[in-house]
């Protein structure tokens, strides 16, 4: 028999319940989730560490591609704010994502279907990528690197960077307001995996995208940001593997004290 098409909703009023998945996918996963948090933190502290990399000797002190990059957010976060759009926007965005990754993952696309409250679009079958897929790539930025890349084949861009890097940062941070709004409802994409393994996949994907803008904006290399990336991650796995041996050795010995203290 033929699979039955998986159909993705965005629900941005709480109206979704997970899908059934079994105990031990599910002890899987979170474990899964629980690796990927040092990864996160580590993720975290290398974006910190690219600081530095933003200033500049003169005035304004901040390099002008990194002002740019935080004019686009400051001009959409005003934008949310005062005239907030039209979600439908950031759905028909989330719904393409399912629909493109789907695509290119070998599976068939049905309907895609977008309503003010959400949407949704049927594939004939779908991973973890494509499921997550929308929560950290950020349609609307894509396409405008992309365009970039393609004017950038038959004219200078290099005089334009500011608006681009301006765009971008308008881009992004429309689609981390709205996934944050997204999120804070009940998404049945969250509820196909494990909570803890979904969001910590979502914000170590967005941390490394901010990372590489960054890198790109500043006078940092690709280098130097992998080798803080990997020092970091290096460091939060050793902590976090001395923490759950402190906490295995506690768990021990309150066993033990509770057996000795029965017989």
């Amino acid at each position: 028999m033929p699979k039955e098409p998986t159909e993705f909703r965005n629900n941005l009023t709480p109206t979704a319940y997970p899908p059934k998945v079994s105990t031990m996918k599910r002890l899987l996963q979170f474990l899964l989730g629980l690796l990927l948090l040092p990864l996160c933190w580590g993720a975290t502290r290398a974006l910190l560490d690219l600081g530095p990399y933003t200033v500049i000797n003169r005035s304004p002190w901040i390099a002008p591609s990194i002002l740019a990059l935080c004019a686009g957010c400051a001009v959409w976060i005003l934008i949310y704010l005062c005239i907030p759009p039209s979600v439908r926007l950031y759905i028909w965005g989330h719904e393409l994502t399912h629909a493109i990754w789907g695509l290119l993952s070998g599976a068939r696309v049905g309907k895609i279907r977008v309503r003010s409250t959400g949407g949704s679009v049927s594939l004939s079958e779908a991973g973890v990528w494509t499921t997550l897929a929308p929560y950290f790539v950020p349609f609307y930025t894509v396409i405008v690197v992309l365009l970039r890349l393609l004017l950038g084949l038959f004219i200078d861009m290099t005089r334009w960077e500011p608006i681009w890097l301006f765009l971008i940062g308008l881009t992004w941070s429309f689609h981390i307001t709205y996934t944050v709004r997204s999120l804070l409802q009940r998404q049945p994409d969250i509820q196909t995996y494990d909570r803890l393994f979904s969001y910590s996949l979502i914000i170590l994907f967005n941390l490394l995208l901010l990372g590489y803008l960054f890198v790109y904006a500043s006078s940092a290399s690709l280098t130097i940001y992998h080798e803080q990336l990997f020092d970091r991650s290096l460091s939060a796995y050793y902590y976090f593997v001395r923490m759950l041996g402190r906490a295995t050795s506690a768990g021990c010995r309150l066993v033990t004290s509770g057996c000795r203290s029965s017989q």
